[in-house]
C-alpha cells in the first residue's frame, strides 16, 4: 500500500494497477500533477484502501484486465458507495466492449496506454471539472 494521500488540500486519486512498475508510475504522475495519490496493487486491496480512508476520494485509476477483481467490477463496487465517484480506466487493449458498455451508458472515461503526463493531466482535469491548465516545460520532463 502506498498512501501519499494524505495531502492536506489536494484532491485525492485511487491508483490500481497490478503491474508494479505502471502502478508506480501513474502515482508518481498523479502526484506531479498536483493531487494526492493513493496505490493499490488490486482490486480488493483498493477497496480496502479507500475503506480506511480518512477524507474524500475524487477520482478512480484502474486498469481495466487485473487478476481477480476487474478493473469495471472494482469501479461497480466503489460507484455503489460513493455514486459521484469519478472514473478512469487506463488500458493497453483493444476496449470497444468496454468503451460501450462502461465509457458510454455510465458515464466513465478510457484513457489508452501509453499516455503522456500531459494526456493525463488533462483527462483528470476533465473529469474533475477543473479548468486545464498547461504544463511547464519543467513538469513535462
Amino acid at each position: 500500500m502506498t498512501e501519499e494521500g494524505s495531502q492536506e488540500g489536494k484532491k485525492t486519486i485511487l491508483v490500481v494497477d497490478d503491474e508494479p512498475d505502471i502502478r508506480k508510475l501513474v502515482g508518481a504522475m498523479v502526484s506531479k500533477c498536483g493531487y494526492a495519490a493513493i496505490t493499490a496493487d488490486s482490486g480488493e486491496h483498493a477497496l480496502t484502501l479507500y475503506k480506511h480512508h480518512k477524507g474524500p476520494v475524487e477520482l478512480l485509476i484502474t486498469d481495466v484486465v487485473q487478476p481477480g477483481m476487474s478493473g469495471p467490477m472494482l469501479a461497480d463496487k466503489l460507484t455503489q458507495i460513493q455514486p459521484d465517484l469519478k472514473v478512469l480506466y487506463i488500458s493497453g487493449y483493444d476496449n470497444t466492449h468496454l468503451v460501450r458498455k462502461y465509457v458510454v451508458e455510465k458515464g466513465h472515461a478510457l484513457l489508452a496506454k501509453p499516455f503522456t503526463l500531459e494526456a493525463l493531466r488533462n483527462k483528470v482535469q476533465e473529469l474533475l471539472g477543473e479548468v486545464g491548465q498547461a504544463l511547464s516545460p519543467a513538469d513535462r520532463r
